[in-house]
């Protein structure tokens, strides 16, 4: 940590504030899954949490207006037949999610405006390729409809999720499984860190390692690695006498890290997360009660302790929400959703200033929602820059617009059948037939009853 007296910083007096109790979602029961993924993702629209299933896995998804205490009816989203382990919104579209599961599948679903009202069994597209658990889920951050699946078999598939198809499958340059992966700002490389003690940075279209270092922390537990500003990146792990540390390594020089600094005792896996706007990170571990947060800059030790926000109760995991679903006009610079055992708890980070004036060196312009290239183009090469937007007038005026679901793009035949017919159109005429036979078979019921009752 920073010996200086006082560096000069606009971000040294933020603090981290909970919401006030009428404003958490009250009575949900969160996974009790020992797995270490943040079981929480939010968005402009909604906050979805892995919940406890009896029999299969499921997620709920709530409106964020939707706070208090929520119904034990409250409809979920219950197609795996597995227990779901990572859940991720799409950037470029705030109705579209993605799960990984225990039954070695990926499934995208399409949540309706103002959320569930019954249960949602089928998913709009189903990505089968893993043979073992899908830990991990994340989508591109610049490409449309690009999906990254990592699993427990050591293999990582990036799927043109529009198709259905899996178009990368990188199955050899793991050994052991996968804790972490992490896109860079315009994702035209992944970052990985695995069992086997090694983080390495891919290019993924190639299928080649562009770098790697082994050990990058020397204890057993797992690592978190995530790419920074300026192509460096920050790694979280733990010492060989399990101490937890932060580490700022340059991929130029991998041979030593830029700072290493130890941190604490505890034992959870420490959950990076990075606003590239402000370039502070925040550290989130699963079973703290707090969360510590740094600005990376370019001055040693280049990673500055700020604070901590600490409470009483123990995090399960952590949502964090894009930049564009804050209250910019409160100076608002990130929120987290923390989860308790039965309940989810937005925490609020706020730089302290009292002008209701837009502040724009708070707020550059941000990565918005369009996305900047298509899958095909990206497959074959191209990349594309996010595309920012100013924040000075929020966003709420263009979210609808911008997140209009194409149907004709998300479902796609998957291949063709032997006489020709699409056999994702075949899946869903069988689907038709059983909901016109059940229909029927309904009516036949109501219609012999009505005749015992007229006596005919």
């Amino acid at each position: 940590m920073s010996r200086k007296v006082v560096r000069t910083s606009k971000f040294r007096h933020v603090f981290g504030q909970a919401v006030k109790s009428d404003q958490c979602y009250d009575d949900i029961r969160i996974s009790q899954m020992t797995w270490d993924s943040n079981f929480c993702a939010v968005n402009p629209k909604f906050v979805a949490m892995i919940v406890e299933a009896s029999g299969g896995g499921s997620f709920m998804v709530l409106p964020l207006s939707k706070t208090g205490r929520i119904d034990m009816s409250q409809p979920t989203v219950c197609g795996h037949t597995g227990p779901v382990l990572d859940i991720d919104w799409c950037p470029h579209n705030d109705n579209i999610i993605a799960s990984g599961s225990e039954d070695c599948s990926v499934m995208i679903w399409e949540i309706p405006e103002g959320g569930l009202t019954r249960p949602m069994t089928e998913s709009v597209v189903t990505l089968e390729g893993h043979s073992k658990r899908v830990g991990i889920v994340t989508w591109h951050p610049t490409a449309h409809n690009v999906l990254l699946s990592a699993g427990c078999d050591n293999v990582i598939i990036i799927w043109n999720v529009a198709k259905a198809q899996p178009v990368i499958t990188l199955d050899s340059l793991h050994t052991d499984m996968i804790y972490s992966v992490a896109w860079n700002y315009n994702g035209s490389q992944i970052l990985t860190s695995c069992k086997d003690k090694m983080i390495r940075i891919i290019n993924p279209r190639k299928g080649n390692i562009i770098a790697e270092k082994e050990k990058p922390h020397e204890g057993s537990r797992p690592v978190r690695a995530i790419f920074v500003s300026d192509g460096k990146i920050l790694t979280t792990g733990f010492s060989r006498m399990s101490e937890r540390q932060v580490a700022l390594w340059d991929p130029n020089a991998f041979s030593q890290p830029l700072t290493l600094q130890e941190l604490d005792t505890s034992s959870g896996v420490l959950l990076p997360f990075f606003d590239p706007d402000t370039n502070i990170v925040y550290l989130c571990g699963k079973g703290d009660s707090s969360i510590r947060y740094f600005e990376i800059t370019d001055e040693a030790p280049f990673v500055h302790y700020l604070s901590m926000y600490s409470s009483k109760e123990s995090q399960r995991g952590m949502g964090y929400m894009t930049k564009r679903g804050l209250e910019v006009q409160k100076c608002e610079i990130a929120r987290f959703y923390k989860l308790l055992e039965r309940k989810c708890e937005p925490i609020v980070m706020t730089v302290p200033r009292k002008s209701d004036v837009f502040q724009e060196d708070l707020y550059p312009d941000t990565v918005g929602p369009e996305p900047s290239v298509e899958a095909d183009d990206w497959f074959s090469g191209k990349d594309g820059e996010p595309i920012l937007i100013s924040l000075k007038d929020g966003f709420a005026t263009t979210k609808t617009r911008e997140f209009k679901v194409n149907k004709a793009l998300m479902v796609k035949p998957v291949a063709k059948g032997a006489a020709g017919i699409d056999s994702f159109d075949v899946n869903s005429l069988i689907e038709e037939v059983k909901k016109l036979k059940a229909t029927v078979q309904e009516q036949d019921r109501r219609i012999k009853e009505l005749e015992m009752k007229a006596g005919l």
